[in-house]
């Protein structure tokens, strides 16, 4: 159940001149937030837009002939989906992926372009991998797992070896985890070479199956999943990975939606990095004091692909965690300038307009007032603070 020096070697073997040698970043913005040196290992620029390739490559090249010709099958929210089409495409195999329906219509639109046969089925990855095991079954593809098969969590050690050459001195690797495959081959690589580095999981807190999980010594399953970071919502650990994860593994945390809206802004605004909520897990993590380090901090970006609506939804919801976008709900009079002192008021303050709602119906208003919705952007938490104050000294704003 457990790699070996020489299956990372292999893969490192194996993949080499097929994969990127991906970008190590120092980014001076988070080092000087969390008060330690932080470089970001950025997977998010890897073929496909995430670390996924790698593992599924691997598997996929090491079939027989025999299998080759069968095909392979594959389930995903979107990053393995493809990374599975494309390998195939490479290595001249056909490929069907199961997708959940509620799957983000950009990385349907890409998994197509690889060259995979898409068919969405199940709302939840699960349900998609039950439906592509029952496929398997029938037709004689072979399944590759997103993260439960040997190969795959080798391929996906490589980054752990490109983390140990390209930041020699690394204290701590801060990763991403949903089914395990990445973090285990990060811990493969790493932990028998430098046991002294720290390596901390982060999963989401609406999708965290892991810290049950290792409480009781072995993979359960959650319930119920709800978080922006669809590429780590997976119910159940594989137990691959869960073997390699309990034995190496020094902590494992949690961060919560708002978090990881924040993390994804900042990677934008100062990093100019474009990289998807789960990506940024493990931003968020060091951001929000999840996790405490020092030293030299490797963080992995795991991946960028990203559905343009979802990345306006999170930007604005990430504006707003961080202090840089306001909505209040004001009274005016209804009376010629009454809606003007109010905006003349934000404009004063420093405040930008985006949205303005004006309602004579809203309950609880007197015969000649109206209810006001304004939406501004603010420089931040003390902004926000000195604006709301201004309001409601002005009598805008009720208790």
């Amino acid at each position: 159940m457990l790699l070996t020096q020489a299956d990372i070697d292999g893969a490192v073997g194996d993949l080499s001149g097929v994969m990127r040698r991906t970008p190590m970043i120092a980014s001076r913005t988070l080092s000087e937030r969390i008060g330690c040196d932080v470089w970001l290992k950025c997977e998010n620029l890897q073929r496909t837009g995430s670390f996924k390739p790698r593992g599924a490559y691997l598997r996929i090249s090491r079939l027989t002939p025999e299998e080759r010709v069968r095909g392979v099958v594959a389930a995903s929210a979107g990053n393995h989906a493809q990374g599975v089409a494309w390998s195939a495409t490479q290595l001249g195999i056909t490929a069907r992926v199961y997708m959940p329906t509620g799957a983000a219509l950009p990385k349907i639109a890409a998994t197509k372009a690889y060259g995979a046969e898409v068919v969405l089925e199940g709302t939840t990855v699960d349900e998609a991998l039950v439906a592509a095991r029952r496929y398997a079954e029938e037709t004689g593809a072979v399944l590759i797992h997103p993260f439960d098969h040997l190969d795959i969590v080798a391929g996906q050690a490589t980054v752990g070896v490109e983390i140990l050459e390209q930041l020699p001195d690394v204290d701590a690797i801060v990763v991403p985890l949903g089914g395990g495959g990445l973090l285990a081959g990060i811990l493969a690589a790493v932990k028998p070479r430098r046991p002294d580095v720290t390596v901390v999981g982060v999963q989401a807190a609406e999708a965290a199956a892991w810290p049950r999980s290792l409480a009781q010594g072995h993979p359960i399953a959650v319930t119920a999943m709800n978080t922006i970071a669809d590429g780590i919502a997976v119910a159940r650990p594989g137990d691959i990975p869960f073997a390699h994860v309990s034995r190496f593994v020094d902590a494992v945390v949690t961060v919560n939606e708002e978090s990881l809206s924040t993390a994804l802004l900042l990677m934008l605004e100062r990093a100019k990095l474009v990289v998807e909520p789960a990506g940024v897990a493990g931003v968020a993590a060091i951001m929000s004091g999840a996790v405490d380090l020092s030293g030299r901090v490797c963080v992995v970006a795991s991946g960028g692909n990203i559905d343009p609506l979802l990345l306006s939804h999170v930007s604005t919801h990430g504006l707003t965690a961080a202090g840089r976008f306001l909505t209040v709900s004001a009274t005016v009079s209804d009376r010629p300038g009454g809606l003007i002192a109010l905006l003349e008021l934000l404009r004063d303050l420093g405040t930008n307009v985006v949205d303005v709602v004006h309602s004579r119906v809203a309950n609880g208003l007197e015969l000649d007032e109206v209810a006001v919705t304004v939406s501004v952007e603010t420089r931040g938490p003390e902004h926000q603070r000195e604006v709301c104050g201004a309001l409601s000294e002005a009598g805008f704003l009720r208790e």
